[in-house]
């Protein structure tokens, strides 16, 4: 079942298919620094349409017009969707993050079973400020960490797809902000590896319109039914509008697995309203309902989320979910 729902993934595992980042090498873009944003944002959206196979590297390819949008948003940027448009040569935004720091790496054991052994890169900061976040000291720790060259980077991938990464797995924090050091780490890359967006998805259009062609399965993080729950857990506003229209995008884009972590107390307000929408727009996207909350950070000072979720609450989700018939990851 999961192989038939997630066919161009296991496809690159067997050396069926070919990772998206790599055929982005292949398609041939003409374009100059020096030419407008929405001359090359017309650029991209034709070159992206028209990816293919060859094995010529061109002189200028469509990657390399990815590394250049990305580096016009850093100078004003609009990643995820509180569009601070900051000059992140200068100074960070609401994320906190500046310059790409990589807190740790390694082979990740934990993941779902079909994307283990994860090759997971985590970032420091992030867009939320989540009160129960259980990467806190990075997330909310944007000077945590150590930025390494992107050509030394892509020579770690290398290494651990020799060692028996079945993909990369960018997450943090979460990768949103550190897309143009993402996409200069892949322009050394050349092995045939899948690529995973490990995020909560309030990323903007123009980070959706680069992860195009890039990603080959997104594994997101659905929170919140309610705005109001976003806002007061996260700091974010306009959460389900922005991330149920990014689920749709990617949902065309890519393969997708959909993470939702169950809260204590949220059944009725997030759970269930999310299950319902995943059934509805996105039905054939693989389901992981999480049962492994418990309070971290500042969540004992929110009654709500101040304790661990209980057996009877997940036991009612997951229910909800196979009463939905949607295509759930069991264990």
């Amino acid at each position: 079942m999961m192989k038939s729902l997630l066919s161009h993934y296991y496809d690159i595992l067997e050396n069926k298919s070919i990772a998206k980042y790599i055929l982005c090498k292949h398609v041939s873009v003409e374009f100059s620094s020096s030419e407008q944003i929405d001359e090359l944002w017309k650029k991209h959206d034709e070159a992206v349409k028209k990816m293919k196979t060859e094995e010529i590297q061109p002189e200028k390819s469509l990657l390399d017009l990815k590394i250049e949008l990305a580096d016009r948003i850093f100078q004003s940027c609009i990643f995820c969707e509180r569009k601070c448009k900051v000059d992140r040569r200068k100074n960070a935004g609401n994320c906190g993050v500046r310059e790409s720091r990589v807190s740790s790496e390694f082979l990740h054991i934990g993941e779902e079973y079909m994307l283990i052994p994860s090759y997971t890169i985590f970032f420091s900061g992030c867009p939320f400020h989540c009160v129960f976040c259980q990467n806190w000291d990075i997330s909310q720790n944007p000077n945590s960490g150590v930025y390494i060259e992107p050509e030394r980077l892509a020579e770690m991938i290398e290494y651990r797809y020799k060692s028996g990464a079945k993909n990369v797995n960018w997450v943090g924090g979460d990768p949103i902000p550190n897309l143009p050091y993402i996409l200069k780490v892949l322009k050394y890359c050349n092995v045939n590896i899948p690529q995973i967006w490990n995020s909560n998805m309030y990323c903007s259009i123009e980070t959706m319109k680069l992860l195009d062609g890039i990603v080959d399965l997104y594994l997101t993080d659905f929170k919140y039914g309610k705005d109001a729950c976003a806002k007061r857990l996260s700091m974010v506003e306009n959460y389900t509008e922005i991330v149920e229209r990014n689920h749709k995008i990617a949902y065309k884009q890519a393969e997708m697995i959909i993470r939702h972590l169950v809260l204590p107390n949220h059944i009725d307000c997030c759970t269930k309203p999310i299950l319902e929408w995943i059934k509805e727009n996105t039905p054939y996207a693989v389901v992981n309902v999480m049962p492994q909350y418990r309070p971290e950070f500042k969540a004992f000072n929110y009654d709500d989320i101040s304790r661990s979720l209980r057996l009877e609450e997940f036991n009612e989700a997951i229910k909800y979910a196979r009463d939905l018939k949607l295509n759930l990851v069991e264990y």
